[in-house]
């Protein structure tokens, strides 16, 4: 079981995304994501299986929860540094937003 001071070591914030590019390298259908977390982080890229529930243009200006402190992953040519949060869902993956537009860079706690 994992302990409530498990997570608290993550770091889960609010990010925009900003641009997004199909994945063509990718194994697996995917999107390039550049995600700005605010002043604080910046910019951060993530590649994020999600193409079964969202266009590209439906993407920019969109905000997402992610995972900004895991090592960076490299996935075929691209170097992902945060994990997007979403719901493995019958239609496919459902990413997880706030309710309300919060600023960037807000913390999940």
């Amino acid at each position: 079981m994992a302990t409530f001071d498990d997570f608290m070591k993550l770091d889960i914030r609010v990010g925009e995304i900003i641009k997004a590019e199909v994945f063509e390298k990718a194994k697996k259908t995917a999107y390039k994501l550049f995600i700005d977390f605010g002043e604080e982080i910046g910019t951060k890229k993530s590649s994020a299986q999600i193409t079964e529930c969202y266009r590209i243009d439906e993407l920019i200006g969109k905000q997402v929860l992610g995972v900004v402190n895991f090592p960076p992953r490299q996935i075929a040519d691209f170097m992902s540094e945060v994990l997007v949060l979403g719901v493995y869902a019958n239609q496919g993956v459902v990413l997880i937003q706030p309710e309300k537009v919060v600023r960037k860079g807000d913390k999940l706690g």
